[in-house]
């Protein structure tokens, strides 16, 4: 099934999730990739269906670890990088494997997620609000109870919101893939290589994750004092 990469979208008036509608497209264009990696390598067309059958199985096996409507669907997606990973490890191995799946979960809506969030920060009257407003909606529509947030500063200057726990790293943990935890961490890289300290007068701090050996994942928006001009130390 062919998908339509703008029916997730930011836009100037923020993001809106939809869970059903976010999941099964991101869901639908993950596959699409997979298979034009699998016909490109010269794999067996069937691989495609088995990669199908073991994510059923494995959502049916992780329900217990269901807590909320959010989790419901961040497992549903997780798991699908643990069915490809698993069977394409053998055809592939471990690093091949690796960048295939990282490929399919990050490439299809990079571009997508780039052009609508700098275009809603583009539009925004004050674009570090913007920017923090989107990450609230998403922290509390999207990810839900299965995430541990802290947010040690919140003052209209800077933002740091700390994960000291991530749903996608406990599923992976859970079955024996931490190693596919950053590839989902690549997938901010779209809404990140938005951000222009310079243009936007603001800007964004990661330094490392739980999927890259952190003991927390730091997202921190600092805000320059002068609109256009980076300031020389925040902290």
């Amino acid at each position: 099934m062919a998908t339509d990469h703008h029916d997730i979208e930011i836009d100037e008036g923020g993001y809106v999730p939809d869970p059903d509608r976010d999941t099964a497209v991101l869901l639908d264009a993950f596959h699409d990739h997979i298979a034009r990696t699998v016909r490109e390598r010269s794999l067996p067309d069937e691989l495609l269906g088995a990669i199908r059958v073991l994510h059923d199985d494995l959502e049916a096996a992780n329900a217990h670890l269901i807590d909320d409507e959010p989790s419901r669907h961040n497992l549903r997606l997780t798991l699908v990088l643990v069915a490809a990973y698993r069977t394409l490890l053998p055809r592939l191995g471990r690093d091949d494997a690796l960048a295939a799946v990282r490929a399919a979960f990050v490439e299809p809506f990079h571009e997508t997620f780039r052009a609508g969030t700098l275009a809603m920060l583009d539009a925004a009257p004050d674009p570090f609000t913007a920017m923090v407003a989107l990450s609230k909606t998403r922290e509390e529509q999207s990810f839900g109870a299965t995430f541990t947030f802290d947010r040690p500063v919140d003052d209209g200057r800077s933002y740091h919101l700390d994960v000291h726990r991530c749903f996608y790293h406990d599923v992976l943990v859970a079955n024996s893939a931490p190693e596919l935890t950053p590839a989902m961490c690549a997938f901010d890289r779209s809404w990140i290589e938005a951000i222009d300290p310079d243009r936007h007068g603001f800007r964004f701090e990661r330094v490392t994750t739980i999927g890259l050996g952190g003991t927390h994942c730091p997202f921190h928006f600092h805000r320059d004092t002068i609109v256009g001009e980076k300031e020389a130390d925040l902290d």
